[in-house]
């Protein structure tokens, strides 16, 4: 009868800690599946932030043309346009190294419009992002990306080559509206002058 009990309690144990398990495998839609719209070739994310309530802001365009010079075929890359800590950004990322930040450069070009090379741009410690957060950088990117219709970025690093992508941007000025809604890029006015500083100038 010991046994017997013994074997039903291993069952149930091993049940309970199936369920368990399954549990911990159901991860929060918030970051599991975020729900996205299309904008041409973009995908705008309308999931709704569980501590602000308002949408995450975030425009992605995916691409599989990603080549790099220690990479034997082309990968996939990203360009992500958000507001992160009330702040635009412009984050790109790629499936291999593309490079560190003392010693890589990177450099875009829209069109046929002129070139921008060596541009305020960060690389994060995987290796495999690089972003552009400095807000002027970020304004006169997005000034272009509006009326353009490709993007080719260059990445130059002594430690991981060379890298380039092509982003087809279809749909740009949706995913812009939406990413940079809590962070618009348009220059704050300068505050209006006071009477006496009015004054003052006439004197």
């Amino acid at each position: 009868m010991r046994r017997v009990a013994f074997a039903v309690m291993a069952v149930l144990l091993g049940a309970g800690l199936s369920a368990g398990l399954g549990a911990c495998a159901m991860r929060d839609p918030y970051v599991a599946t975020p729900a996205t719209t299309t904008s041409g070739n973009w995908k705008i994310e309308k999931q709704t932030d569980r501590i602000t309530g308002v949408p995450v802001p975030s425009a992605m365009l995916i691409v599989d043309n990603a080549s790099n010079s220690f990479a034997d075929y082309a990968k996939a890359a990203s360009m992500q346009l958000t507001c992160f800590d009330g702040k635009p950004m412009v984050r790109f990322a790629f499936e291999f190294k593309v490079g560190t930040d003392p010693n890589s450069t990177l450099g875009y070009r829209f069109d046929d419009k002129p070139g921008h090379d060596n541009i305020a741009a960060r690389f994060l410690q995987e290796y495999r992002t690089v972003v552009i957060e400095d807000r002027a950088a970020v304004t006169t990117f997005v000034n272009e990306l509006a009326t353009s219709n490709t993007l080719v970025i260059r990445i130059r690093s002594l430690a991981a080559g060379r890298t380039t992508a092509e982003f087809k941007l279809d749909g740009a000025p949706a995913a812009l509206e939406a990413a940079f809604a809590g962070c618009p890029l348009t220059p704050l006015a300068p505050p209006p002058e006071t009477k006496k500083k009015k004054r003052a100038a006439k004197a």
